[in-house]
């Protein structure tokens, strides 16, 4: 299918990622794959390049071009490649809106040029250990104390967690004002009592660090709350629209991938004296994968420029992010079994997409939860 989202200038920025990705990432990922994560030095050069901060205003070191399509290119080559290591769409997509958005000037002025070089890397913490989806049965505290904040707590799946230099980190401020007790703090690397756990063991995503966060009595200055105290829930649901939709984006570009991937497998390979892909059946499974594939892609690339347009809402970005994730996992899985016990094998790019591509569903709000949101959207009771 011929896609009309990008511009020429789109198209050069994707060519020159491209090269980044030859270069600075494909011979090292499966190191970062053994160790856990990535390396800082990667972080640099794509700050060097130009790949962090793109929507960053270009006296703070970015690219000056509010313009989510630059986002998209960037997870779509990553995925392609299989990079999942990189967590440039954590920094680029969920966290700089925050800080572009919600940032007084002398935060920008700190904050904002280490993150287009790469010299700090970022994270954003909600999710704790008896709270995931509910994010207001967040526990994490922050009580007043002078001019500073004291914040006790912990989180736990958050990504980038190893390497973070600066994490947002949503706490309690007032227990008492439900919704609307709940504040953004920025805790930086280096605070008294804020502590990083274990690199914590998933089935996929292995080069991808994702970490438990605890806070003991950090001490937060006053001049690291971002935004408005009280209004942490306001906030984030804001911003998340966008998370979920970058999410899709990285859905779409994967079932591309893995049915580029299975096409070119069942061409080749062959079963009682010729190719699996002239069995009807294999014909089938893929004419249906595909007219998906091509469903979501439209989709996507539709609600993209409703984002760039100011205009994508919390419900479409909610049928976005569950429908292309479920049919990212389901796609991957029938392309495995066409793969037979050779998509079982790590060897095989099949192998690494379906370990990879099962938190899909789950990060971002859950499947249920986006159903959830787009329900009670509707006014049914």
């Amino acid at each position: 299918m011929e896609r009309t989202l990008f511009e020429p200038e789109h198209e050069l920025f994707r060519e020159s990622y491209r090269k980044f990705l030859a270069s600075h990432v494909a011979p090292h990922h499966d190191a970062w794959e053994e160790q856990g994560f990535a390396d800082r030095s990667v972080w640099l050069e794509a700050g060097k390049q130009g790949f962090l901060g793109m929507a960053v205003p270009e006296e703070y070191g970015g690219g000056g071009v509010v313009d989510f399509r630059y986002n998209a290119i960037v997870s779509e080559e990553t995925v392609h490649g299989q990079y999942s290591g990189l967590g440039f769409a954590l920094h680029n997509d969920v966290v700089a809106p925050y800080l572009l958005s919600l940032a007084n000037d002398e935060q920008k002025q700190r904050w904002l040029p280490g993150f287009c070089s790469g010299e700090i890397i970022t994270a954003i913490a909600m999710t704790e250990p008896g709270a995931g989806s509910d994010l207001q049965g967040i526990k994490t505290r922050a009580v007043r104390d002078g001019d500073d904040w004291i914040l006790n707590g912990s989180k736990t799946f958050i990504t980038n967690g190893i390497n973070a230099d600066l994490v947002i980190v949503v706490a309690q401020t007032d227990p008492d004002k439900g919704a609307m007790g709940f504040s953004l703090f920025v805790v930086e690397r280096g605070m008294p009592g804020f502590e990083r756990g274990r690199n914590l063991d998933k089935i996929g995503l292995k080069a991808q660090d994702t970490a438990e966060l605890s806070f003991s009595d950090v001490r937060v200055p006053g001049r690291n709350l971002l935004g408005t105290e009280g209004m942490g829930f306001i906030h984030l649901m804001h911003n998340l629209p966008q998370e979920r939709l970058s999410i899709a984006v990285m859905a779409a570009a994967a079932m591309e991938f893995c049915l580029n991937t299975t096409i070119e497998y069942v061409r080749d390979r062959k079963a009682f004296g010729r190719p699996i892909g002239s069995l009807q059946n294999t014909r089938f499974v893929l004419a249906e994968l595909a007219t998906k594939t091509t469903a979501v892609r439209l989709m996507v690339d539709k609600f993209v420029e409703l984002l760039n347009e100011d205009k994508l809402t919390a419900e479409e970005a909610a049928m976005a992010k569950w429908w292309s994730t479920e049919e990212q996992v389901d796609l991957i899985n029938r392309c495995l079994q066409l793969h037979g016990g050779y998509g079982y094998m790590n060897e095989y790019p099949i192998a690494k997409a379906y370990v990879d591509a099962r938190i899909q569903t789950i990060y971002g709000g859950t499947t249920e939860i986006m159903k959830e949101i787009i329900g009670r959207s509707m006014k049914l009771s």
